[in-house]
């Protein structure tokens, strides 16, 4: 198992990465607690992403629909689909995400955490390492002030 990076309140921890994998796929555990969410709507330019719930309840939303994401259901998102992801329910959320090829590895998640301080997330920081790594930001990043990551810790 490899470290685990905290994102704002979530977690990330790789099972599995792209250097591993001879960049065939990643693979890692996300934790969400409540009242946590990714609210910036993208698309994977370069990969397809499957998600297996394992503990709570985490809402998607793919092409303007929500799906709640149970323990053992799982859901897969085509590269090009719209998306994003919240936990709007009272315990943690856990999936386990599986993005074939590999091409974001652990570093993505280092620079984007890196843009979290205690005080506001940098959405223009963050969008310009999610368009780096092929994650297309759906919103200018420079009109992303108005987002808020909320239950930082």
């Amino acid at each position: 198992m490899h470290e685990t990076i905290r994102v704002g309140a979530m977690s990330v921890t790789f099972l599995m990465t792209r250097h591993e994998t001879a960049d065939a796929l990643d693979i890692f555990e996300l934790t969400m607690p409540p009242a946590t969410s990714v609210v910036v709507p993208h698309t994977h330019r370069n990969y397809d992403e499957w998600v297996l719930g394992l503990d709570g309840i985490t809402t998607w939303t793919l092409n303007g629909e929500i799906v709640l994401l149970h323990p053992g259901e799982s859901l897969f998102i085509p590269r090009g689909t719209p998306h994003f992801f919240a936990n709007v329910h009272d315990s943690p959320g856990r999936v386990i995400c599986l993005q074939t090829p590999g091409v974001m590895g652990p570093e993505y998640y280092r620079e984007i955490a890196a843009h979290f301080s205690d005080a506001e997330p940098d959405p223009a920081g963050i969008g310009a390492v999610m368009s780096r790594y092929g994650v297309e930001p759906l919103v200018i990043p420079e009109q992303v002030e108005e987002v808020r990551f909320s239950n930082r810790r």
